[in-house]
């Protein structure tokens, strides 16, 4: 009986504002066979760090996060 977990981001959603929510599974696999998941997610604001996400997380944020974006989402946060 072998146990492993496996963590995966199966989901990343932009909204309007720019914000990109990540979602990540961790799956629970005996001998291969998925027998529990658990969800968690984060958010990536607009002028956020990219540094640690996943790959297609930071190409996103490069391709969403233009200076115009984050402008506007800081100040959406100062009215």
């Amino acid at each position: 009986m072998a146990l492993t977990k496996e963590s995966v981001i199966d989901q990343i959603t932009v909204l309007e504002d720019g914000q990109i929510q990540v979602r990540r599974a961790d799956k629970l696999k005996e001998d291969g066979v998925e027998i529990a998941k658990a969800y968690h997610r984060h958010v990536v604001v607009p002028g956020a760090s990219l540094v640690g996400e996943d790959a297609r997380v930071r190409q996103v944020g490069e391709a969403v996060h233009t200076t115009s974006v984050v402008s506007e989402y800081q100040a959406s946060l100062a009215e």
